[in-house]
């Protein structure tokens, strides 16, 4: 399990990557290809071109972090294959992560209080 804050963005690279980059290679390919700062806070995940792995990036203020999964069976559920990045949510990147299909879940709008009562 991953956890992650509340209010973290998250990105999916939606084109594979070559998996044999490692997290320099990553930083560069998210400041040059996809127009992020690698250095932002921000998690950026990227899949193979076989649809079994993925490798997340992120900065966690001291150091970039580098995790990689492979499913033993099956695949994980990604976006459909163009240039660019999408957004995920949180629950969404922890759904991903367990193989799950996350493209299920959804946030609910929940209307901010105006006073207690």
């Amino acid at each position: 399990m991953i956890a992650v804050a509340a209010g973290v963005k998250v990105l999916v690279a939606t084109k594979p990557v070559d998996f044999r980059k490692g997290a320099d290679g990553l930083a560069a390919l998210v400041r040059e290809a996809l127009g992020h700062e690698p250095f932002s806070g921000t998690i950026f995940i990227f899949r193979s071109k076989r649809a079994d792995r993925l490798k997340i990036l992120a900065w966690d203020g001291s150091g970039l972090v580098l995790f990689w999964k492979r499913l033993e069976h099956g695949g994980f559920r990604w976006p459909p294959v163009s240039d660019g990045v999408m957004r995920l949510t949180v629950p969404q990147l922890a759904a991903l992560v367990d193989g799950m299909d996350w493209s299920r879940l959804h946030a609910r709008d929940v209307v901010r209080p105006t006073a207690t009562s």
